[in-house]
């Protein structure tokens, strides 16, 4: 507005004589209902937005689900070439073909595999009667113990409650099994998925470096850029987590193997490889690991040996979830133990087994996308804090190039 000398508006005459104050009219203030309505446009707008959303991740469930014969042997051949790629990069640095060191390495693994699996077959059928014959009359002992005081149990309270959980087990023994190779159909045996397996990950193996250099060709810039850097980012997440895993579980079985051998319990050695195996499973398999242990130590050596095996599964599991997992697995994951047992129990429910395994994989791999989604919006937002990560240090701009980022 227009002001004089004195600091008082400009005054301008009309044509009449009079004089009017000049300016701008500030603008007309919004009623309740303009608010309300354009409050109501912008909920609309974004919930049509997420309604979609939601469609397209329905959809992308059903194609996953329906595609899930192929992607299984896929997602575990990538897993298993996370494990298998150190020792073939260092055999290539050597000299020795591609194809040459996949094949090598990848029957040494096999033979390790199947080396473990011959050495505690023995020890497990020749235990497992006693274990049988002690585990009746360890029920027998319980069914005494129940019709004695103070419980007065009667014979056909036990035989009903008895036949029901034998007959829940063996309703639930057929769900149990197809768990473990949930998604295969009746016309793919497991046999075959395995074999499959076996094929793709030497595949991957001696052909997986020619990869991102054929993507970054057939997407282009800037695409390929963003593409490869989240690809590279994936691998070293998922390199990182399985290796990592596998060293803690491996320290697991050793400790409690050990205690459990000094013990005498029953099958120590097949619990071992139980507990190695379950340890890829977070939280969950540990928990069921142990109290299998605990269950035949209860059943094999009685209820004090059972209490002395509980306490060295607890504290070999102190330390690994105070020592062992923050120091090996550092920042590698970054995921909170909430989301990690929501995981595991989403992908238990939906995929069985083998989606307990794969669901902190996925869970780490959807968190790398998400940051790096959240770094590009940093970045075009203006912001000068982008990475949330000490390794995610690299940042692709508009062009397509890739440039350091401070952190």
């Amino acid at each position: 507005m227009a002001t004089s000398s004195a600091g008082e508006p400009a005054k301008k005459r009309t044509a009449d004589g009079k004089d009017v104050v000049s300016g701008v009219q500030p603008p007309p203030k919004k009623t309740r209902g303009k608010v309300i309505g354009e409050g109501g446009e912008w909920l609309a707008k974004h919930s049509l937005r997420l309604i979609l959303i939601a469609g397209g991740a329905w959809v992308l469930s059903w194609i996953v689900g329906k595609a899930w014969v192929v992607l299984l042997p896929v997602v575990l051949a990538v897993i298993v070439c996370t494990v298998l790629w150190p020792p073939v990069r260092w055999l290539r640095k050597k000299g020795i073909g591609p194809a040459a060191a996949s094949a090598l390495v990848l029957l040494l693994a096999i033979g390790v595999v199947v080396g473990i699996m011959a050495a505690i077959a023995p020890s497990i059928v020749d235990q497992s009667g006693d274990l049988a014959s002690q585990a009746i009359d360890g029920i027998e002992e319980i069914e005494e113990w129940l019709q004695g005081p103070p419980f007065r149990v009667s014979d056909e309270q036990l035989n009903t409650a008895v036949d029901a959980i034998t007959g829940r087990i063996q309703d639930s023994s057929t769900t149990i099994a197809s768990g473990v190779f949930s998604g295969v159909t009746k016309t793919t045996s497991v046999l075959i998925t395995l074999f499959t397996v076996l094929f793709l990950t030497f595949f991957f193996l001696k052909d997986g470096p020619r990869f991102l250099p054929w993507l970054r060709r057939t997407s282009g810039a800037p695409a390929s850029e963003h593409i490869a850097e989240v690809l590279s980012r994936i691998w070293a997440t998922l390199s990182g987590f399985i290796r990592t895993q596998a060293v803690v579980s491996a320290i697991d079985a050793v400790l409690i193997g050990a205690g459990l051998v000094i013990l005498g319990v029953p099958l120590a050695y097949a619990l071992a490889i139980i507990t190695f195996f379950g340890g890829f499973i977070p939280i969950v398999g540990a928990f069921v690991a142990g109290a299998l242990a605990v269950l035949v130590a209860l059943v094999g050596n009685g209820p004090w040996t059972a209490l002395i095996v509980l306490g060295i599964i607890l504290l070999v599991q102190q330390l690994e979830g105070n020592v062992l997992q923050p120091w090996l697995q550092s920042k590698s994951m970054n995921l909170h133990a909430a989301i990690v047992l929501l995981s595991v129990t989403a992908g238990s429910t939906l995929f069985g087994i083998v989606g307990a395994f794969l669901a902190v994989p996925v869970a780490a791999v959807v968190a790398v996308v998400l940051r790096y989604l959240n770094e590009q919006i940093a970045l075009r937002a203006g912001e000068t804090d982008v990475a949330d990560d000490e390794d995610d240090n690299v940042v692709v701009p508009d062009d397509g190039g890739t440039e350091p980022q401070a952190t």
